[in-house]
């Protein structure tokens, strides 16, 4: 895994944690936020291809969706 893909993720899971502290939201372990993370980056990029937009305001559009559901 790259640098940047990986400074994504982080980025993708302090979004998260944020989600869920602001919902007051007990915060899942470190593990499944790994893999949401994993997941809103991938769908993140594939996204912005087909826009061709900015990566990071989709995963902050996408955290939120997530968080809605």
């Amino acid at each position: 895994m790259g640098f940047i893909r990986q400074q994504e993720e982080r980025l993708a899971i302090r979004f998260l944690e944020r989600q869920y502290q602001r919902s007051n939201q007990p915060i899942p372990s470190a593990a499944i936020l790994q893999s949401k993370a994993a997941e809103i980056v991938d769908e993140a990029h594939r996204i912005a291809r087909k826009r061709g937009r900015n990566v990071v305001a989709i995963m902050k559009e996408m955290v939120a969706d997530i968080k809605k559901k």
